[in-house]
């Protein structure tokens, strides 16, 4: 009989670049979580800078660097659609309970994702308070007529936004050990000179 892995919490990344933010999500999770997956994917809401093949290769340098066993990065788990997610999902763990993680900013939008009642079936949602972004009651109710089981987690996320980087070539909210993918490629307008 197969032993359960406990649940396992699903963070899907635009990366765009990984931020301190992301480096804090990550690390958060794991004090909470069993085993955390994350993969770099395109969110269809957003215009991205840079390919997906170059923002998986920074998550990538990102979880190296974390260098936890229950951290892994699956990049086939990723798609602009969540409910295509979440069945990938469920595929490679039948057994398991799936969390969603979305940071606080993202919660608003879920109602407007592709069928998000399906989403919402598929696996209990984890919201993670970002700084900026505070959780509204009447948005953790919308999302509970959808049919979500919701969980507030206990983190507290800094307000670092990757469109800081992108907007301002800001070093200063990225973590260091993407630092040498983002020189060695001239990403986001950064370089080594």
């Amino acid at each position: 009989m197969k032993t359960s892995l406990g649940p396992i919490a699903l963070l899907g990344t635009s990366a765009d670049p990984p931020t301190l933010g992301h480096q804090a999500l990550l690390e958060g999770l794991l004090r909470i979580f069993p085993k955390v997956v994350t993969w770099a994917s395109d969110n269809p809401l957003k215009q991205h800078r840079e390919s997906l093949e170059h923002r998986h290769a920074l998550l990538n340098a990102l979880v190296n660097a974390i260098a936890n066993p229950q951290l892994q990065l699956i990049q086939d788990l990723s798609s602009p659609w969540t409910l295509k997610t979440l069945e990938i999902a469920s595929e490679l763990w039948p057994q398991e309970e799936l969390i969603f993680v979305v940071g606080s900013d993202l919660a608003v939008q879920m109602p407007n994702w592709e069928n998000p009642k399906a989403v919402m079936k598929k696996a209990r949602i984890g919201i993670a308070p970002r700084q900026g972004w505070p959780i509204q009651k009447d948005q953790l109710n919308t999302l509970k007529k959808l049919g979500g089981e919701i969980e507030l987690l206990p983190l507290q996320i800094p307000a670092s936004a990757s469109s800081q980087v992108r907007n301002n070539s800001n070093l200063s909210h990225i973590p260091k050990a993407i630092w040498p993918l983002l020189f060695e490629q001239n990403l986001y307008g950064l370089s080594s000179k």
